[in-house]
């Protein structure tokens, strides 16, 4: 029989929160698996507000979106040494009354990744350098990739590379860089700004792969260009799966959350267009 737990209390953090569907697809792990649990979904106007609630509230774990991913480590009592290397904090979770900071961006985006693509040895093109950017190199640089960064602001980019030992180009760049994939982890194009996309529709060419890590709206103006140009596209739902399937384990001790019920619930919602 199951194991039963009683009286969890999780939470989202970030601004806007309305159309995460954060809530959703944790609220259907938690049933599925048994957990008296609730999830909501609070904005809040800066990052000083998160622990004050999270302690007020009895908080067992939280979910930080943006733009407080950065913003929030200031505020814990530790963080991981994973979420230190990167520089962004998306899970909370509580230790004998210390609040631990954790990233599972990096995690969710390579174990979706690996499911199309051979990680080691092959060259990405990362678009971005905030903190799902961060998370990016991380994660295909421990699986043995080469991360190249592109971003519109060419200092962030380069300070970024910086941290990570890695190389970076100006976005312009773009147009005569080829490698296997493009990872893109900008909110260009994120609900409602549909119809946005970070990149000329010619540059895509130069990859196989495209992936964007919004995961809602499902297929971005950016996937679709690629898939017009002759890529394969992958969309942000199995990075928000896998991320989310990863703080359940933190957040349980390690129990096996429900990835396909998970995948499921995210994408019925998005069919549905709920934001």
């Amino acid at each position: 029989m199951k194991r039963k737990d009683r009286g969890k209390n999780f939470a989202l953090f970030g601004n806007p929160v309305s159309h995460s569907l954060s809530p959703r697809m944790h609220r259907t792990a938690c049933e599925e698996m048994e957990i008296a649990a609730r999830y909501e979904a609070y904005a809040v106007e800066n990052a000083d507000e998160i622990v004050p609630m999270i302690k007020s509230l009895g908080i067992d774990g939280a979910s930080i979106t943006l733009p407080f991913k950065e913003a929030i480590i200031g505020s814990l009592d530790e963080i991981t040494a994973s979420a230190r290397t990167i520089g962004a904090v998306n899970t909370i979770f509580n230790r004998e009354n210390r609040l631990i900071g954790e990233n599972t961006d990096w995690i969710g985006l390579v174990r979706d990744l690996k499911d199309y693509v051979q990680i080691r040895g092959k060259t990405f093109a990362v678009l971005g350098a905030g903190g799902m950017a961060r998370a990016a190199v991380f994660g295909l640089l421990q699986e043995g990739g080469i991360p190249v960064i592109f971003n519109r602001t060419q200092e962030r980019g380069a300070a970024l590379a910086r941290d990570f030992n890695s190389l970076s180009l100006p976005l312009d760049a773009l147009d005569d860089f080829r490698a296997e994939a493009l990872i893109q982890t900008t909110p260009v194009g994120m609900a409602p700004n549909t119809d946005r996309s970070p990149l000329k529709r010619e540059i895509l060419t130069n990859f196989r792969y495209v992936m964007d890590a919004i995961y809602n709206p499902l297929t971005t103006k950016l996937l679709r260009d690629a898939k017009e140009m002759g890529c394969l596209t992958i969309n942000g739902v199995g990075l928000f799966v896998h991320q989310g399937a990863e703080q359940i384990r933190i957040w349980t001790g390690g129990r096996e959350p429900p990835l396909a019920s998970m995948r499921q619930t995210v994408l019925a919602a998005l069919h549905e267009g709920a934001t």
